[in-house]
C-alpha cells in the first residue's frame, strides 16, 4: 500500500500553462490553501513534478 501525502496549494494557476492548470485541477486543488489527501502512486508524483512550484506536499 502506498503511503498517503497532503498536498496544498500554495500559489495561483493564473497566467500558468493549461497543462499546468489541468495537473492542478487533476489533484484536486484549484484554490489556493485548499489540501488534499492522495496515496503516493506514481501518478500522483509525476503530477506533483510538475507543479512541485504551486505547492507543497507533506508526508503523512
Amino acid at each position: 500500500m502506498a503511503s498517503k501525502v497532503r498536498i496544498t496549494q500554495v500559489k495561483s494557476t493564473i497566467k500558468r500553462p493549461s497543462d499546468q492548470k489541468k495537473t492542478i485541477q487533476a489533484l484536486g486543488l484549484g484554490r489556493i490553501n485548499k489540501s488534499v489527501e492522495v496515496e503516493n502512486t506514481p501518478q500522483v508524483a509525476g503530477m506533483v513534478r510538475k507543479v512541485n512550484h504551486l505547492i507543497t506536499v507533506t508526508e503523512l
